[in-house]
């Protein structure tokens, strides 16, 4: 059968000419600084480009082929990768205990606990990143207190050591991040049915039974939101290594990421913005590809 077109009314005409209206400054914004954006930095990233006279040079693929040549961008890969592999579970997982905790019954403090907790993502990253430099200082109070209980004798200098440098950021932001997304899954607590927990207390299941087999699946759909946007955060992890490191990634590269090194090749004394934008576009891929699969393995919801 034909498909019958009805013609529109005026009042429905008026009311689609004004929700373009109402949309346009958005598709604006969105074109300009998200589509054409994108568009401009693949076009870089085909390109040498120099800044200083404002050329353009056509090099295909030489940019893309260089990312797998240069060992610092290797370097830069592995770090990111290895920061972002243990911070995400590590997050995830301390986020979701800590709200199941939260969310029982017959527990005091809670709400004060939770605005006191709830501090660290209101304090900005730089302030935290500066703080945590003071804590894991030579002379900082991780090094007062482990040498006080007879660990070791010499202070170590946490922040210019490559075998600590990028584990301190770890920790640094497993500590601001875990509170946030604490939140969110106790917002999706709020909504859980009591009496599942109640049906299970009657069948003999314990705190950690009901977690595994009520609260980790209820949660499925909001701990893949987490396992995203933390995968996200993490791949793009700029300004902690920048301060770490005064915008040199060091000591020995070890806290040089992915985004630090395209700020460095855009923005540095080497003025390769062509070869900088190759590295974002393959970073965007990266995290596209980490993203779906993090998505799959916690079943696709």
């Amino acid at each position: 059968m034909s498909k019958i077109k009805t013609k529109k009314t005026k009042s429905q005409v008026q009311e689609i000419r004004q929700a373009w209206f109402f949309l346009a400054p958005a598709i604006i914004v969105v074109s300009i600084f998200f589509v054409l954006a994108i568009l401009f930095a693949v076009y870089l990233s085909f390109n040498d480009v120099n800044l200083y006279s404002g050329t353009y040079s056509f090099k295909g693929v030489d940019n893309y082929l260089r990312i797998f040549q240069d060992k610092k961008a290797l370097i830069a890969l592995k770090n990111t990768a290895t920061f972002a592999f243990i911070v995400v579970p590590l997050q995830t997982l301390f986020a979701l205990i800590i709200a199941y905790i939260l969310s029982s019954k017959g527990i005091k403090g809670k709400k004060m606990f939770r605005m006191v907790y709830f501090l660290p993502t209101l304090t900005s990253s730089s302030a935290l990143t500066i703080i945590f430099m003071f804590i894991f200082n030579v002379y900082g109070p991780v090094n007062g207190f482990f040498m006080n209980l007879g660990l070791y004798n010499e202070p170590i200098n946490f922040l210019q050591e490559p075998a600590y440098a990028l584990k301190v950021i770890m920790v640094m932001n497993i500590w601001s991040t875990v509170p946030y997304y604490m939140t969110i899954y106790l917002a999706s607590l709020v909504d859980l049915p009591a009496t599942l927990y109640e049906a299970a207390s009657v069948d003999g299941a314990t705190a950690i039974d009901k977690l595994r087999y009520i609260t980790i699946p209820y949660l499925r759909p909001i701990t893949t939101y987490v396992l995203l946007t933390g995968i996200i955060g993490t791949f793009q992890l700029f300004d902690q290594a920048y301060i770490f490191s005064n915008g040199s990634g060091g000591p020995n590269n070890s806290t040089l990421t992915i985004s630090l090194m395209i700020y460095q090749y855009a923005f540095g004394q080497m003025n390769t913005m062509g070869y900088a934008a190759a590295l974002a576009i393959v970073l965007a891929i990266i995290i596209f590809i980490a993203s779906r699969l993090a998505e799959k393995l916690n079943g696709g919801r």
